[in-house]
């Protein structure tokens, strides 16, 4: 194996949706680094079954004015 071309493995801190930390080894920053989670599995929808809809500077709004018309008949 190559030597001094892999990446520094240490550890970091996680904070997840809810508040919840933990620690794990990671290549992302250096460390002692934070990474605070905006989705992870106690919020997903793939894994709570319920659905939410997250709107991010008004994309959705947009997307329902855009689109509003589609599929109405005219009488």
């Amino acid at each position: 194996m190559k030597q001094n071309i892999h990446p520094d493995y240490h550890e970091v801190n996680i904070i997840m949706t809810d508040g919840t930390e933990y620690k794990t080894y990671s290549c992302m920053g250096s460390a002692g680094d934070t990474l605070r989670l905006d989705i992870d599995p106690k919020s997903h929808p793939a894994w709570t079954g319920v659905q939410r809809m997250i709107d991010s500077g008004g994309q959705v709004a947009k997307f329902n004015k855009r689109f509003a018309g589609i599929g109405k008949r005219a009488s």
